[in-house]
């Protein structure tokens, strides 16, 4: 079986640009952050489908994980089942059985190494850009997707909810931030 597996970090993200001309026989496709390998169902279904002579397209590296050595280990894990996988954008193919090519190894390597430096700079240049701004007092933080009477709503539920988790799912948010709004 052909599988193509598509992740953007967010909801509001867009998975078009991955894979649209690819045909496979299943799709696999998230909206939630790479930082976690284990919080990415979707991933770990795809992962226990995988069997011999199966192959997995994705779109790049980044997409399938941020970290040098969570990429590894995944790529193995696709190998190990006898799998093959296929980044089309570095146009790397790794096949099951075989002994991967020396050069290969290292352009995953390297490449992974580069996409995981890439996302750390990114975030301590976002870290950077948000202390100045809390500094001059112009950062308030995300801000938040409910109005007024709508977070006055959630406090009184909250006072009289018996499960905190199923009022969460009910306004679409998380329970971390139900108890965030709550206190």
């Amino acid at each position: 079986m052909i599988f193509n597996y598509v992740r953007v970090s967010t909801i509001e993200q867009n998975t078009e640009r991955q894979l649209k001309d690819v045909k496979c026989d299943e799709q696999f496709i998230e909206k939630v952050s790479a930082k976690d390998t284990k919080n990415r169902p979707e991933l770990l279904r795809l992962l226990g489908k995988l069997r011999n002579d199966d192959v997995v397209n994705v779109h790049d590296l980044s997409r399938l994980a941020r970290s040098t050595k969570d990429l590894l280990a995944l790529v193995e894990q696709i190998l190990s089942s006898g799998a093959s996988i296929h980044f089309h954008k570095e146009n790397l193919r790794f096949t099951s059985g075989n002994d991967a090519d020396p050069f290969q190894q290292l352009q995953l390597t390297m490449l992974a190494a580069i996409a995981q430096f890439e996302r750390q700079i990114m975030l301590s240049r976002q870290a950077e850009g948000i202390a100045i701004a809390k500094n001059k007092g112009k950062y308030r933080g995300r801000q938040s997707k409910f109005s007024e009477s709508e977070i006055n709503d959630i406090k009184e539920q909250f006072k009289v909810a018996d499960n905190k988790a199923q009022l969460a799912r009910d306004w679409g948010i998380t329970r971390q931030y139900l108890y965030k709004i709550a206190a």
